[in-house]
C-alpha cells in the first residue's frame, strides 16, 4: 500500500493571515522569556536570577493571558485551565510541572500520564451539562450482619463513548490511548471497550519545522476504513505539537470514504500553533487539552515543552531495530498489561487477527 506523506508547507496552507500573525506574536513574546532562562542558566548570582524569576513569572503569566484570549474565539479547542473553575486549576498544574521536570524518572512519569488522561476524561465528558446519571451497584468484601451493595452515580455518558473507536498514532500514543479507552470502559455503564485502529505515523526527524514531513506507514498500519465509517473517532496524544500527524491520518481516512460522526484529540500539553493548525485543516475535529504552550522551537520541539513524551513513557528505541507494537506492550510489564489487559486483548486482535 505504501506511505503518506503530508509536507509541513502544505499544513500551514491552512493557516489564515491572523493565524500567522498570532503565532508571530507568540514568538516574539518567547525571545523575552528565552532571555531569562539565560540568567538562570548561567553563573549569575543570587540577585540577578531572583529578579529573572520574578520577570519569568510575569511573562509567563502574560503569555497565558494572551493564549487565553486566542482560544476563547476558537469554540473546538478546549483548554482544561481555560475552561475549568479557577479552584481546581493548581491540581493540573502540579500535575504538569511533574511531567515536565528533568526529574521525574520513567515510573513517576506513568504515574502522571495515568492521572493526566483521567483528568481528560473528566474534562471531556464527565462534567457534561446535562443531567442523567448511572446507578453502578457494587458488591463489597463486607458480609457482616450479610453481603453489603454499594450504590453509586456516575454521569450518563453512554451515547458520547459507547460508538468510539480508539485511533492510536504510535508509538507514544500507545499507552494513553490504552488509558483513554480504559476510562471509557469504567464509565460505560455496558462495560464498552473501545475497537482500536493503529497507525504507523511518525516524523522525518532529518528535517526542520519549517520543511517537516509526516509519514503516515500503511504496510505497518492496522485499521480497517469500513469499521470507521460512522464512528467517534477519538485520538490520544500527550503533546500536540504540529498537528501535522493528526492532520495526515485523518485526511487519509476521509480521503478513503470514511465519514465519522466526531473526532477528538486529547492531549496533555498543545501548542497553539499546533491547535490553530488542526481546526483549520480538520473542519469537525474538536481538542481537548490540559495545557497549551505558546511555540515550537526550530526543529518542531513544543517550548518549554517536557522533551519527548514518546520515550519518556516507552524508552527508546534500537533505531535500527525498533520495536513492533506487541514487542512494546511486552515491555510495559506485568502491571500495565494486567490493568489494561481487555485494551491489550483488542489490540492484539487488531494487530494479530482472530
Amino acid at each position: 500500500m505504501g506511505k503518506v506523506i503530508l509536507k509541513a508547507q502544505d499544513l500551514d496552507g491552512y493557516l489564515t493571515g491572523a493565524d500567522k500573525g498570532i503565532i508571530q506574536d507568540m514568538n516574539e513574546r518567547f525571545d523575552k522569556v528565552l532571555k531569562r532562562f539565560a540568567v538562570l542558566s548561567d553563573s549569575a548570582g543570587d540577585r540577578e536570577k531572583g529578579k529573572a524569576t520574578e520577570e519569568l513569572i510575569g511573562l509567563y503569566n502574560e503569555l497565558g493571558h494572551a493564549m487565553r484570549e486566542i482560544v476563547a474565539n476558537e469554540p473546538r479547542v478546549h483548554v482544561y485551565s481555560f475552561e475549568t473553575p479557577r479552584e481546581v486549576h493548581g491540581e493540573v498544574s502540579r500535575l504538569i510541572a511533574k511531567l515536565r521536570d528533568v526529574r521525574t524518572e520513567h515510573p513517576e512519569f506513568l504515574y502522571y500520564t495515568q492521572r493526566a488522561y483521567e483528568l481528560l476524561f473528566n474534562f471531556a465528558f464527565g462534567s457534561t451539562a446535562d443531567k442523567k446519571k448511572n446507578h453502578i451497584v457494587v458488591k463489597t468484601p463486607v458480609t457482616l450482619p450479610l453481603q453489603n451493595y454499594a450504590v453509586h452515580k456516575i454521569p450518563d455518558v453512554d451515547d458520547r463513548i459507547e460508538n468510539s473507536v480508539m485511533c492510536v498514532m504510535l508509538r507514544g500514543a500507545l499507552l494513553p490511548a490504552m488509558i483513554m479507552s480504559k476510562e471509557i470502559q469504567e464509565y460505560s455503564s455496558h462495560g464498552y471497550v473501545t475497537p482500536f485502529a493503529l497507525f504507523k505515523i511518525s516524523r522525518d526527524d532529518t528535517k526542520v519545522e519549517s520543511n517537516m514531513e509526516y509519514v503516515l506507514n500503511l504496510d505497518l498500519s492496522y485499521f480497517d476504513p469500513a469499521q470507521l465509517d460512522g464512528k467517534d473517532l477519538f485520538f490520544a496524544d500527550p503533546m500536540n505539537a504540529t498537528g501535522g500527524s493528526l492532520v495526515t491520518v485523518v485526511k487519509y481516512i476521509l480521503d478513503q470514504g470514511v465519514k465519522p460522526r466526531s473526532i477528538k484529540f486529547f492531549n496533555v500539553i498543545s501548542v497553539l500553533k499546533g491547535a490553530l493548525r488542526i481546526v483549520r485543516a480538520l473542519e469537525t475535529a474538536e481538542i481537548y487539552t490540559l495545557w497549551m504552550d505558546p511555540i515550537l522551537n526550530s526543529k518542531a520541539y513544543i517550548l518549554p515543552g517536557l522533551g519527548d513524551a514518546g520515550d519518556r513513557i516507552n524508552g527508546h528505541d534500537n533505531g535500527e531495530k525498533p520495536r513492533n507494537i506487541i514487542q512494546l506492550i511486552a515491555d510495559y510489564g506485568a502491571t500495565i498489561v494486567s490493568l489494561y489487559r481487555e485494551q491489550v486483548r483488542k489490540i492484539e486482535q487488531t494487530v494479530l487477527g482472530g
